[in-house]
């Protein structure tokens, strides 16, 4: 521990740093009070909302080594499974790849159907982390397949009423090979409007983040600032100058329809914004992602998406679609002891009837030790 000399000094040198960096902080709240005009009050608005949702791959591992497994699995806020697999970092890529289509070549699973929307084959050309060379690929292919479930709820469902499509994340992915990620974006888009001509329905994408970069960069510049200090919920557009101040790749901040010199944008298909939808300063912000070609339509947008966060539970003030779609898709409990049993059950298969007695005895040990423990 600590003595009081050092404490002392402890805090004179951290008051010191502080100091040093009270100018940064300055041209912090600059850049923030710069977004006051731009703010604007949020009108609630009611509205069918989807929200998608991947377990998070942390819940998903089921192991019995070397046999170690990765369940994939979406699921939309009304309960519905929109997609299950299961994957190892040792499976075949290829074999994997053709999984997603039929014997006559034809997709017949929401990653097949995006793969095909996008001309491509393999998942090899879909993204280039997928090519096995590190074990982390199932987590990218976990990411492939959420992206997958969104392209299919867009652009092969029919839809009768307007509706608010929510990720849990922002519009924004560095996974996709080339300009994939921004051709899927377009293939959205455009039956999004095939939608609104031919069922004289709306559909709106978002992509919620609880915490970015940006955020949490000026979190104490936003506060310091008091733009927000309206007495209502409200939102406002992040700056170009903030997301430069914070992100490496203007690949991955630059809209689609920038024209600036340099790389084409191969990231994004959002425009970002910082939204609060509580009415007291207190109350926290979030960063979304509004698609970047519904722009104009951010006021209508985040009325629904207000009316939903008013009724979120146990997160307050965040959309209660997603919450909805995150206890839907969660792989735990009972759940992850079926999945780990067939695990056990496949490898007593393999090894045979003679050695599997050891496979019985190996796992008794584990259960002993695990529950001696817990």
């Amino acid at each position: 521990m600590f003595d009081a000399d050092q404490i002392k000094q402890l805090k004179q040198l951290i008051a010191d740093q502080v100091e040093a960096g009270r100018g940064e902080l300055d041209k912090l709240v600059e850049q923030a009070r710069a977004i006051r005009s731009e703010v604007k009050v949020i009108k609630p608005r009611a509205a069918t909302s989807v929200a998608l949702m991947a377990s998070d791959g942390g819940n998903n591992k089921v192991a019995f080594n070397p046999f170690y497994l990765q369940v994939v699995r979406v699921v939309d806020s009304n309960g519905k499974e929109l997609c299950m697999e299961v994957v190892s970092p040792i499976a075949d890529i290829e074999a994997l790849s053709r999984r997603q289509f039929d014997e006559d070549g034809n997709p017949h699973t929401a990653l097949g159907r995006m793969m095909h929307g996008l001309g491509v084959e393999r998942l090899q050309d879909l993204s280039p982390m997928m090519s096995g060379k590190s074990p982390s690929w199932v987590q990218v292919f976990r990411d492939l397949c959420e992206w997958a479930t969104l392209y299919d709820l867009i652009c092969h469902r029919d839809y009768a009423t307007d509706t608010l499509i929510v990720r849990d994340g922002l519009l924004r992915s560095k996974i996709f090979h080339g300009e994939l990620f921004v051709k899927m974006g377009e293939l959205m888009h455009e039956a999004i409007e095939r939608i609104r001509r031919d069922s004289r329905c709306k559909v709106w994408l978002v992509g919620l983040a609880k915490k970015t970069q940006v955020l949490e960069y000026y979190r104490l510049a936003i506060s310091l600032s008091g733009v927000f200090d309206n007495g209502a919920a409200c939102f406002a557009k992040v700056p170009s100058e903030m997301l430069d101040e914070v992100y490496l790749w203007d690949e991955y901040t630059r809209g689609i329809e920038d024209e600036s010199k340099g790389e084409k944008p191969k990231f994004n298909i959002g425009s970002m914004y910082f939204v609060r939808f509580g009415p007291y300063s207190g109350d926290p912000i979030w960063t979304v992602d509004v698609m970047s070609r519904q722009d104009k339509e951010a006021q209508a947008i985040f009325g629904y998406l207000q009316a939903d966060a008013v009724a979120g539970f146990p997160i307050p003030l965040y959309p209660n679609c997603i919450q909805q779609a995150d206890s839907f898709s969660r792989v735990a409990d009972l759940d992850m002891d079926i999945i780990e049993d067939q695990l056990v059950d496949a490898v007593r298969d393999q090894v045979g009837e003679e050695k599997a007695p050891v496979i019985d005895a190996l796992r008794l040990a584990s259960d002993v030790a695990a529950r001696r423990y817990e």
